[in-house]
């Protein structure tokens, strides 16, 4: 089985700035480049009208603060959705972007009845090496009574949520489901001093019992397949702002685990008519069995202090049984630019990939954190993919740094890179008139 690592991070971050170093927050291997990706959902970002339109503009801080804090380690911002205070961000390694393909989001507002999105869901799907996956992250309706509301909700944005192509249309089709964020479910029956009592003698299974969550999993059909690590951690929510103190004000709100991450495989075979059932078991022995799912860690980061929630993190391996790892298009490129002559690109293009005319090609800074909000000047539309194209640059169009730039390859039609070019280092061509050579071979 072909591994890939997942690290999943959700806060409710109470409207607050975000804290100078969030580093901690994506575990202590994040510098040795062992994780493949990262996902990064938060909830009751600041979402004032002002601070709104600002975002708009440019990216939030909290978008800005998780690029910062991976992009020095070779990460990369793959797909970002934010509905009101709801933010969804996914980070890969660079080199997985080519197989990275049908990146698309979604999101379903929930609050109001549907038309506020302080509530919800936003969603990411993709399939990674071949595998349809999605990531969802959820701001559930709060309070005890509002257990029906949650589920309700819950249902609701999977049924909302449509992605376009492939056999993966709902959430639920894809091979592995991460369902994370503040689900809101909270521990019914004992009062606040016995939940406290519990928590101060560490006897957190007697709150297991009583988890919302975790009865609701007995009971909802449509939580049927969801599996959640063991909640070896306290419960997240609710403390003071600034403090581990949990909520000493007026309202006395009751310790719960309302930050939760989940995730659920795929049930192959049981919607499709049974001969294709069968022809679908099959294939899947034949390549070795279904993607399988190991969680590592789930824990709480009680250090942070700037909301009333606490975050909490998930690592998960990925136990793929085959992996489609052949680029849609190859780049060949001199691995020094220092004239003219050596700003050359060459590319070979797989026989099943469907060219578009507005496919492109554009030059990256090797360490730039976002390949679809920070383009580099250069990027070439093939306009006609069946010819040889010759494109001359202005002197605007070259790099304007004496440093490494990698050649991406977008494909339209798939909303994502499909092919890489190796690193190139720019030394002596800027300031000249430069021909951008395209071959298909």
């Amino acid at each position: 089985l072909e591994n890939f690592s997942v690290y999943i991070v959700t806060w409710n971050v109470g409207s607050a700035v975000p804290p100078d170093d969030i580093t901690s927050l994506f575990g202590p291997n994040v510098s040795d480049g062992s994780v493949d990706m990262f996902i990064i959902g938060l909830q009751e970002v600041n979402s004032m009208i002002n601070k709104r339109l600002k975002d708009v503009l440019f990216s939030d801080q909290w978008s800005e603060l998780c690029m910062d804090t991976l992009s020095p380690f070779g990460y990369v911002l793959v797909a970002s959705q934010r509905m009101q205070g709801v933010l969804l961000l996914v980070f890969s390694k660079f080199c997985h972007l080519p197989f990275l393909r049908g990146v698309q989001t979604e999101s379903t507002r929930t609050g109001l009845g549907g038309y506020w999105g302080n509530k919800g869901g936003v969603s990411a799907r993709m399939t990674v090496f071949g595998h349809p996956v999605c990531f969802l992250n959820c701001h559930l309706p709060a309070h005890m009574r509002n257990l029906e509301q949650r589920m309700e909700d819950f249902e609701s944005i999977l049924q909302q949520q449509q992605f376009e192509g492939g056999t993966a249309t709902g959430v639920l089709d894809h091979d592995v489901v991460f369902w994370f964020g503040d689900l809101n479910f909270r521990i019914e029956d004992y009062d606040i001093h016995v939940v406290k009592c519990a928590i101060d003698s560490n006897k957190l299974p007697l709150l297991w019992e009583r988890d919302q969550l975790n009865m609701a999993k007995n009971t909802e059909s449509i939580l049927e397949g969801f599996t959640e690590g063991q909640l070896n951690f306290p419960p997240t929510y609710k403390f003071d702002v600034g403090t581990h103190t949990y909520d000493t004000s007026a309202k006395k709100r009751k310790p719960a685990w309302t930050d939760r991450i989940l995730w659920r495989l795929r049930c192959t075979g049981s919607p499709v008519p049974t001969h294709n059932a069968a022809l679908q078991r099959g294939l899947t022995s034949w390549l070795g069995g279904a993607t399988k799912v190991t969680q590592h860690t789930y824990r709480s980061h009680m250090g942070y202090t700037i909301s009333d929630h606490k975050p909490v993190s998930a690592l998960f391996s990925l136990h793929f049984p085959f992996k489609v790892d052949m680029p849609l298009v190859e780049l060949q490129v001199n691995r020094e630019w220092c004239k003219v002559s050596d700003a050359t690109v060459r590319f070979t293009v797989a026989s099943t990939y469907q060219r578009s005319s507005w496919d492109w090609v554009a030059i990256y800074k090797v360490t730039q954190n976002s390949l679809h909000s920070q383009f580099s000047p250069t990027r070439i539309f093939v306009r006609d993919p069946l010819s040889k194209l010759k494109i001359h640059f202005s002197n605007e169009d070259l790099p304007r740094d004496d440093c490494e730039y990698i050649l991406g390859y977008y494909s339209n039609n798939m909303n994502s890179i499909v092919g890489l070019s190796t690193p190139i280092q720019v030394t002596q061509v800027r300031g000249q008139a430069v021909a951008l050579y395209m071959t298909y071979l």
